[in-house]
């Protein structure tokens, strides 16, 4: 199993765009003075907790929210594919990675809510569709996102000398974050993924690791290269039988040496609550530091 051990662990904030654009930009500066590494998005419609309550859209509130920061690296948590044309999402990820100089993150993953895909007439195809789908989306955006000109003539998606420029500012590209849970999206990750972005109990992510450690194995590719990702919020840790990460700095500490031990070496973690933010700073400022290189 490959492990967090000889690895830098970075740790991640993950906000919703239900919040004023002025409030979330300053709690996007806050996160990158405090040291965090990087600061997301997610990309939803209306927001799958709260369905009818304010939403701002992921990716124009990401460039938005590059122009309001310096340093921290950025992103989409994760983009869905159902959502746009990859070729939509190479331009969109070219532009903030433009915009930002070149800290984007580029988050994708297959898609998978009905709620949403209902209300706006987006059509969700089934999970084994979605998967084909999603890995004829990240050849064609890592293509375009690599290459002069790309022709791709998949089954889901038709490229002609298609081309993006200015090419990115990150090269060979912006890296992937890929979203996935089960095996065969475990494999597009030991192929195109930069890290790997997942969500669960411990057990889960252990199983998953393995797996994507397999996969990696049985096409040539170091494991190690591949960043392992944990995605979590207060409610996923509850049901974890796990605490509230931002309850104390000792549950944060908790959480994390736990998701280690399975080899996760990145965190992002849906903010905490306002009564939180003095945790927020502790951990920031006399957790973190000492568990990047633990």
């Amino acid at each position: 199993m490959s492990s967090a051990n000889g690895v830098e662990t970075r740790f991640g904030i993950c906000t919703d765009q239900n919040l004023s654009f002025d409030t979330l930009a300053e709690r996007w500066q806050l996160f990158e003075k405090l040291g965090f590494d990087s600061v997301w998005d997610c990309d939803h419609f209306n927001q799958t907790s709260n369905e009818t309550g304010p939403y701002f859209e992921g990716w124009t509130l990401l460039a938005a929210l590059a122009t309001r920061t310096e340093r921290i690296r950025i992103g989409v948590l994760v983009s869905c594919n159902t959502f746009r044309h990859p070729g939509l999402l190479a331009q969109c990820a070219m532009t903030v990675d433009h915009v930002s100089h070149g800290r984007l993150e580029l988050g994708i993953g297959a898609g998978y809510t009905h709620g949403e895909h209902g209300r706006f007439g987006i059509d969700l195809p089934p999970p084994g569709e979605r998967v084909r789908r999603f890995r004829e989306a990240v050849q064609v955006i890592d293509s375009l996102l690599r290459n002069e000109t790309t022709t791709f003539d998949g089954r889901y998606y038709q490229l002609n000398g298609a081309y993006v420029r200015p090419a990115p500012i990150q090269k060979p590209r912006p890296p992937f974050t890929l979203g996935a849970h089960k095996s065969r999206m475990l494999r597009i990750c030991a192929e195109y993924a930069d890290t790997w972005n997942s969500l669960g109990g411990i057990e889960e992510i252990a199983e998953r690791n393995r797996i994507l450690d397999e996969h990696c194995a049985d096409i040539g590719r170091d494991p190690t290269s591949v960043r392992r990702s944990f995605y979590g919020w207060a409610s996923n840790m509850a049901e974890q039988g796990l605490p509230d990460m931002w309850e104390s700095t000792g549950a944060f500490e908790d959480v994390v040496g736990r998701y280690r031990e399975v080899g996760i070496n990145e965190f992002v973690i849906d903010q905490p609550r306002a009564e939180q933010f003095d945790v927020l700073e502790r951990v920031a400022t006399d957790v973190i530091p000492r568990l990047r290189h633990a």
